[in-house]
């Protein structure tokens, strides 16, 4: 490295460290200020949410057309896709829903495009359906790994692709990807899943990093990753030390997230503390404190007495069935298809 490089470093980095300590004190700031005065005015924006037919998904499309958005909901639950539509138009809302399976490509573009005509450019994308089989490795069959990863992420790419490039042209929108703290670490039972949601995460931070780049500062990125989530379809899956999420808090926080333009939303915020423990701790000791302190496989070993089975509204099916009959939702924590572990 010649002497002008050395400058142009040493120069680089005092730009870094002095806009360091603005950011610093903006996060602070974003801190101490109540939440109520930094939420952005959403009424009119239109609202894709995936999944949203039932669980966590109903809620956050409930929430945001009580914010005055216009939601769109996707699922393959047709029945359920009528129920959040009235439940939404019944207090003044303005909601519609299309039947479309997000393992399908071409339906996903064809579908975007009847969205555009009927409703308008879509403001807002809630990347929310999520898919586990929730068996060991060795006993997931091929399919459902293939399916696990067209709903969890190549899903994200043909439904952002889809809406994204009007944004472009407004330099105006959000993108929500809903991941979850299995995305941040692996564990039992998971492995599709998990790597789905590691993807998951590693696609919405490029993403955020493209538009950053080619300046389009007015469309925003908003990545969630929750732990449990108590849906009580699980009896008898407890974590040991840090407490289960309620659905209803979940969606609030994405909402909130999504008002106030969070860039990361970790949930419980605790979370985010714990999960570079493994980076700089030996690894003996990073599984000593997963195995001994927390017990996560342990936990996660529960989904061992279904290991032939799927859940669809509290029954237990099969996969197969399961694969014909729900529907997708977001998947945080012990969430299958409206209700699938996840962690």
């Amino acid at each position: 490295m010649d002497f002008k490089e050395v400058v142009n470093v040493i120069s680089d980095a005092v730009v870094v460290m002095g806009f360091s300590v603005i950011y610093i004190i903006e996060a602070l700031l974003r801190a101490l200020i109540p939440r109520r005065y930094q939420r952005k005015i959403i009424k009119g924006e239109v609202a894709l949410v995936t999944g949203g037919a039932g669980g966590i998904g109903r809620l956050i499309s409930i929430k945001l057309a009580q914010r005055g958005a216009y939601v769109v909901i996707w699922d393959i639950n047709e029945p359920g896709i009528q129920q959040v539509v009235k439940e939404i138009r019944a207090f003044g809302g303005k909601c519609i829903g299309y039947t479309c399976d997000i393992t399908d490509r071409n339906q996903i573009y064809r579908i975007a495009k009847t969205v555009k005509i009927e409703v308008g450019n879509v403001t807002i994308v809630v990347n929310n359906a999520g898919y586990i089989c929730g068996k060991t490795f060795m006993n997931i069959p091929d399919d459902e790994i293939e399916r696990t990863f067209k709903v969890n992420i190549l899903a994200h790419y043909w439904i952002n692709k889809a809406f994204l490039e009007e944004m472009m042209k407004d330099n105006h929108g959000h993108i929500v990807t809903i991941a979850s703290v299995a995305g941040l670490m692996g564990t039992y039972n998971c492995t599709d899943y998990s790597a789905t949601k590691f993807a998951a995460i590693g696609y919405h931070e490029s993403l955020f990093t493209e538009l950053k780049m080619h300046g389009y500062d007015g469309i925003q990125t908003t990545l969630v990753c929750p732990y449990f989530v108590n849906t009580g379809m699980f009896p008898g899956v407890k974590p040991r030390l840090l407490p289960q999420l309620e659905p209803e808090y979940v969606a609030e926080e994405v909402v909130q997230g999504i008002l106030t333009d969070q860039v990361n939303v970790t949930l419980p915020s605790s979370v985010k503390y714990f999960v570079p423990l493994k980076s700089w701790l030996p690894p003996k000791v990073s599984w000593s404190l997963m195995y001994t302190l927390l017990k996560g496989p342990q936990t996660m070993m529960m989904l061992n007495k279904y290991e032939n089975n799927d859940t669809y509204e509290g029954k237990k099916l099969d996969c197969e069935d399961a694969r014909r009959n729900s529907r997708y939702e977001q998947l945080t924590d012990f969430e299958h298809i409206s209700s699938a572990p996840a962690m």
